[in-house]
């Protein structure tokens, strides 16, 4: 391996994983890997990341910095991570939850709230004296205006049409071109362990259909309601809900769809018409590479999980 140390970014979503390699008079790598399990323990599959890049680069890699879906605050992770990488040169190791992560790239030290809407959505909102996270519960319990939890409408719609429960959508007839026989669908994707991102993916036909079906487009239509409830409670909490003109970005897959932010974008002026809507300043991947810099004075050091040793360790 080179001697010369390296700084590895990960940005861990469950849709897939994206990492970037960098170092003073190195050329930049980038690797993609499939998307993380949020059902089975994270830090081996980071591992697993850390590993095979060093393997791919021949690179001495000093610092692993990771924004990750579903990681819950845990210096024992961090930790367990630098422990594990160890022989391949890892010295320091900062983990936080893929919220923080969007947050940094999007708005770096800023107040406001960024929503990140992919094959789950979460919403982290940054007041002066506070830090809220809105949903990002997972598939079972939260999600609501995912990627997820538009293809899970879209199959229940499906399915609603299929037994006569609910109005006939062009939606049956997308799905069945995977389920020929509708009433084996359920059991195909129980046992499927990649279901979470097989379902996300029907939200891009609810979006396509959108424009010409009615129950397409009223799913649209509830998940972004759903998008802005979930911004407006967090800057509320925070205390930035009061001010005339909030600061909000929108990030991920999801939010690209004009069928979707639309009426986000609508749903929000609704409720602040002078809301500054911004573009991201850069990429959750960019947002991790920051974590090891982040002031100490930040209102979201206290959600990042530092382990740290010596060259002598």
């Amino acid at each position: 391996m080179s001697d010369r140390p390296r700084f590895l970014s990960i940005d861990a979503g469950q849709t897939g994983i994206r990492a970037l390699l960098r170092g003073e008079g190195a050329a930049e790598e980038t690797f993609e890997f499939a998307g993380i399990r949020t059902d089975t323990d994270l830090i081996p599959q980071l591992v697993d990341v850390v590993t095979r890049v060093a393997g791919a680069s021949g690179a001495s890699i000093h610092t692993v910095s990771a924004g990750i879906s579903g990681f819950t605050y845990s210096p024992a992770d961090a930790d367990g991570l630098r422990a594990a990488t160890g022989a391949l040169g890892v010295r320091e190791v900062c983990l936080a939850h893929d919220s923080v992560t969007s947050y940094l790239g999007a708005l770096g030290d800023g107040l406001g709230a960024v929503i990140a809407v992919g094959t789950g959505v979460v919403t982290l909102a940054v007041g002066e004296f506070a830090v809220t996270r809105i949903d990002g519960w997972g598939n079972l319990i939260g999600d609501a205006g995912s990627g997820y939890w538009i293809g899970r409408a879209a199959l229940d719609a499906v399915m609603r049409d299929y037994d006569g429960r609910g109005p006939r959508s062009a939606l049956t007839d997308a799905v069945r071109e995977d389920f020929p026989d509708l009433e084996t669908a359920y059991l195909e994707l129980q046992g499927d362990p990649g279901r979470v991102s097989r379902i996300a993916a029907y939200s891009r036909h609810v979006t396509a259909l959108a424009p010409t079906d009615a129950v397409a487009a009223a799913i649209c239509v509830a998940a972004a309601a759903e998008l802005v409830l979930s911004v407006a409670a967090g800057l509320r909490r925070v205390g930035e809900g009061s001010g005339e003109s909030p600061v909000v970005c929108g990030l991920g897959g999801v939010l690209r769809a004009p069928e979707i932010n639309l009426p986000f974008e609508q749903g929000l002026r609704a409720l602040w018409p002078a809301i500054d809507i911004r573009s991201p300043m850069a990429s959750a991947l960019e947002g991790a590479a920051l974590l090891p810099r982040l002031a100490r004075q930040s209102a979201l050091r206290d959600r990042v999980a530092v382990s740290a040793s010596s060259i002598a360790d």
